[in-house]
């Protein structure tokens, strides 16, 4: 994504109005990060020098500048989510047998699954622990109510896997519980730390909570469409994984039963082993899924772009609707 920010003014100027603030983000992650046992002070670090979009604290900070000047409760809620995010990152390659994240090996491959599922705790736990000193009760529900959100999401997923009558309904429903949720969290958190009123916090999260929601089906679209060099996975993966996402689903609404049979066979097989993965791209294409689901991204981007508009002028507000742009045209 960032890729992206580099080749648009606005959006540059997005990462570089919290940059500092990252910085010391990036910091507070790290001297959090350490632990009595070692193997969870490796692992953690192993996780942050991976690197990401940071998208969630980047949020979180805007969000906060929209009243003002930075706080410190911003950037060690920043922290906290991003922490949050990662644990959730952990438990998911350990679920999914993950081999790569980030184009580096998964941990679970170079730790194992116990040790994995351990850290992954270990981190929920701490962001936690960082978060009860805010001394806020508010802050704290906002975060239980989204773990408990994403627990839901990851178990509705694992009921739901290698299903292909799966509705349009029940997917939103997953990306609701397991993506844009916490999308909604960050933004809250960024008006909560603010002292903003409820009705700007309540607004700020529905406008993030449609961001995550287009955030999620353009990861699921360029699951398809990208390269494994540019996703850091290999290709078509989902799929393999036994995940039937929204491209998939249109697809399979006027699919032929050869078509149908196809998409069964990559989810039974967990392979592209009998049936190449240009052939469910074709699919795909056929059924205009690509296009309709990218539609549906721009709903929810759409309605992202009204509801941070009746925010009053400001850099940090300008920098939010680059970010808006940003997610319906990146590549990764």
């Amino acid at each position: 994504m960032f890729s992206n920010i580099r080749q648009s003014l606005s959006a540059r100027e997005a990462f570089e109005l919290v940059q500092s603030e990252l910085r010391e983000v990036e910091r507070e992650i790290d001297l959090e990060s350490i632990a009595s046992v070692d193997a969870i002070t490796t692992i953690s670090r192993y996780l942050q020098v991976g690197g990401g979009k940071r998208l969630r604290p980047i949020l979180l900070l805007l969000t906060n500048r929209l009243f003002g000047a930075s706080t410190d409760s911003a950037r060690r809620l920043a922290a906290v989510v991003e922490m949050i995010h990662t644990a959730t990152l952990v438990h998911d390659d350990v679920i999914d047998f993950a081999q790569t994240r980030r184009g580096r090996p998964s941990i679970n491959v170079v730790w194992g699954n116990h040790r994995s599922v351990l850290a992954g705790d270990w981190l929920y736990m701490q962001a936690f622990q960082i978060a009860l000193r805010e001394r806020n009760f508010h802050v704290l529900d906002v975060l239980i109510s989204l773990t408990q959100m994403m627990v839901e999401g990851e178990l509705l997923q694992l009921e739901r896997l290698h299903r292909i009558d799966l509705t349009e309904a029940d997917y939103m429903e997953l990306v609701d519980r397991k993506s844009a949720s916490l999308f909604s969290a960050c933004a809250r958190l960024g008006a909560v730390a603010a002292r903003a009123n409820e009705a700007a916090e309540s607004k700020l999260g529905d406008f993030a909570w449609n961001l995550g929601m287009a955030f999620q089906l353009v990861d699921d679209i360029l699951d398809f469409t990208s390269t494994e060099k540019i996703l850091g996975k290999p290709a078509g993966n989902d799929l393999r994984e036994g995940k039937v996402t929204l491209p998939v689903i249109y697809a399979l609404e006027n699919a032929s039963p050869d078509e149908r049979h196809a998409i069964e066979t990559v989810i039974a097989d967990a392979a592209y082993e009998h049936l190449p993965f240009m052939r469910i791209l074709q699919i795909l294409e056929q059924h205009d899924a690509i296009s309709r689901s990218y539609e549906r991204a721009h709903a929810f981007t759409n309605t992202s772009r009204k509801l941070i508009a009746a925010f009053p002028e400001s850099p940090a507000k300008r920098a939010l609707q680059a970010i808006v742009d940003l997610v319906t045209d990146r590549d990764s």
